[in-house]
């Protein structure tokens, strides 16, 4: 008997690539793992714009998307394109209002134009925006999964995060936070599978928790 494979699609966070994802693997027999990459987005494009173009690297039908932080946000808009089996966000949010006070602070104010984007070859300045951690030690780890160094890229992501403001969830939506995430705290976060001491960056340091629960959470 043949058995049809479900197609998972990863997308890693801001200025991450998929290397964030290298730990993660699924029984090979139920699952196929796929992994997308960001690109820099063409000047003046939206989110939703940015998801049409990456939706046309998905080359399997009623696929699983799974997104990481900023790329919990693109698969959201990525299923307003495509039919999907389930979308699985990991340390992100779902609503505007799962927002940190910060962030919509910046969304009035613009402050976030004053980020100093220009040192995106600063690692550790990187780490912080993308994973909310002072990285001082394995700097060279983090090279490497932060390899998305483009100015117009991270002060685009930055605007696109401040001002998400989406319709309406995916119905076929689960959403696993991290207990002490920085970026996304977990006291404004509604209905999600929680991960005790996880962090903003777990899908990397917890990535032995997401092989033995993530099978099951896809075929729930």
């Amino acid at each position: 008997m043949t058995i049809n494979k479900i197609h998972v699609y990863f997308m890693p966070g801001m200025a991450a690539n998929s290397t964030i994802f290298s730990n993660i693997s699924l029984p090979k027999k139920q699952f196929e793992q796929h992994f997308l990459d960001w690109f820099v987005p063409e000047k003046g494009a939206t989110l939703q714009e940015y998801a049409l173009a990456m939706s046309k690297r998905i080359v399997h039908k009623n696929p699983v998307l799974v997104g990481v932080s900023f790329g919990g946000m693109l698969v959201q808009e990525i299923a307003k394109h495509i039919e999907v089996k389930k979308v699985v966000i990991v340390s992100s949010v779902k609503t505007k209002s799962e927002l940190p006070k910060r962030m919509i602070f910046a969304r009035y104010t613009k402050i976030h134009k004053l980020l100093p984007t220009g040192l995106v070859n600063n690692v550790e300045l990187l780490a912080k925006y993308a994973f909310g951690e002072t990285v001082t030690k394995r700097l060279e780890l983090y090279e490497q999964y932060l390899s998305i160094r483009d100015k117009y890229y991270i002060d685009w992501s930055i605007d696109q995060i401040v001002n998400w403001e989406p319709k309406e969830s995916p119905s076929n939506l689960v959403h696993i936070h991290g207990e002490k995430d920085a970026v996304f705290p977990k006291v404004n976060i509604k209905n999600c599978i929680t991960v005790k001491n996880g962090t903003h960056a777990m899908i990397i340091h917890r990535f032995k928790w997401f092989n033995e629960h993530l099978p099951a959470i896809i075929l729930e």
